[in-house]
This record gives C-alpha cells, structure tokens and sequence, in this order.
C-alpha cells in the first residue's frame, strides 16, 4: 500500500494532513463541482439561515465551499481528527466565526436540530454496521425533509467489475502525476482495505436508516454521490 494515499481513519499522519487538500483535489475527480453541487442542493430544502452539519468535516474543504456561497448559514464540523480540525480552521478564516468544531464522531455531537446534513468522502472507511448506526445518528439531528447529501467510493458487488473500476480509477491518477504503479497499489489497496458497498446496498442504507427520496446526482469512476431527505 502506498502509505500517502490511503490513511487509517481518522487521519493523524502529519503529512497526510498536510497534503490533504491537494492531494484531495487531485485524486477526486470533479471535487470542486461536488462542493458546489452538494451547496445547491442543501439550498434546495434548507432555510436561507440554515444550520449544517458537517460529518467528516476535517480539512475544511466542504465547510470552507458551503460558508463561500451561502453567507448566512451556520454550520457544525465533526471529525475524530484533531489534526484535522486544525487544518480545517486554519482554512476557514473569517468563515471560523459561523462553524462549531466537535472533536469526535457523531454519538458525541451535540444533538441540535439541522436543516441539512453532509457527509463526503467518509462513510467509504465504516463498516455496513457502523455506517447504518451513523446515518441513523444523522438522521435523528435532522428536521423533517432536510436534505442530507453523502458522496465516496461505492463499486459494484462483482469482483470482476470491482477490479475493472479501480484499474480505471488507477488510470486516472496516473494521468493527474501518480507514478502508475503506484496508482495501481493504492487502488488495489482502496479494493482490499476499504468496506466498499454497492450503489444498491448505499440506496438501502440509506432507506434503512430513515432516508427517502434517494437520489443519484454524481458518479465519477469508483465515486457516487447521493442526496435524501429525512423521512
């Protein structure tokens, strides 16, 4: 496995944290424009004085987009990472002063009541378990109708189309400057290490959890993005 590009969770190697944003945004195909989709449709259902939570909130990347285009909205950022946390606030800057940050995961978050829930690039690293019990924690801090959007890798069940995915996302890095042998390490790790589900064991999740309407609005490579609303 090539250590800078799969971590444990919560990340906590410094030069992981360091290089997070950049190497986020290279190997995430289109992660500019989830930002920005995933703004659009919290606004869809959220109030203009909106408050958001933000699961998986390290960094700051997401938080930072959102609190950009939506002035008015609060927000609450969880992450186990307190490294993480330092980066996202170094990044918000003035937009630190609408964000509570919680050091944790979500049973210890404070169970206000939102108007709309995020959770990128996170719910890949739980297992089916741990991932049900977190949306259902989600969904219990959310008003009736609020919007949650999730977004990470998701894959078909088959090995062989499995396989054909990643090589693909492999590929991909490659083209953005991964050595590609090292692409095809780290994708073979992403296959091997991570509790990947398929798009139809997301949906049920999903819907298990006390989501309806689930909605497919973004697919790039081995990533898919859902959006739902609170039942």
């Amino acid at each position: 496995m090539q250590h800078h590009q799969l971590h444990e969770f919560p990340f906590t190697d410094s030069a992981a944290v360091a290089s997070y944003a950049e190497r986020t945004s290279r190997l995430v195909p289109g992660l500019a424009s989830l930002h920005a989709m995933t703004g659009v449709l919290l606004a869809e259902r959220a109030p203009v004085d909106a408050h958001i939570l933000v699961l998986g909130a390290g960094g700051g990347m997401e938080l930072k987009a959102l609190a950009e285009t939506h002035p008015s909205w609060t927000f609450l950022g969880v992450d186990p990472s307190e490294q993480m946390l330092d980066l996202a606030r170094s990044s918000l800057g003035k937009h630190l002063q609408r964000t509570t940050l919680h050091h944790g995961y979500i049973d210890s978050a404070p169970e206000d009541r939102f108007d709309g829930a995020t959770c990128l690039l996170t719910l890949h690293f739980l297992s089916e378990d741990e991932r049900l019990a977190t949306l259902k924690a989600m969904a219990r801090r959310l008003t009736p109708g609020a919007p949650l959007v999730v977004a990470h890798h998701s894959l078909p069940a088959s090995p062989e189309e499995r396989s054909t995915w990643l090589m693909r996302y492999a590929d991909y890095n490659a083209q953005t400057g991964v050595p590609i042998a090292q692409a095809r390490a780290s994708a073979i790790a992403i296959g091997e290490r991570l509790p990947l589900l398929s798009p139809e064991q997301e949906v049920a999740l999903l819907q298990a959890a006390g989501f309806t309407q689930v909605e497919l609005f973004y697919a790039a490579l081995t990533f898919r993005g859902w959006v739902a609303r609170k039942a």
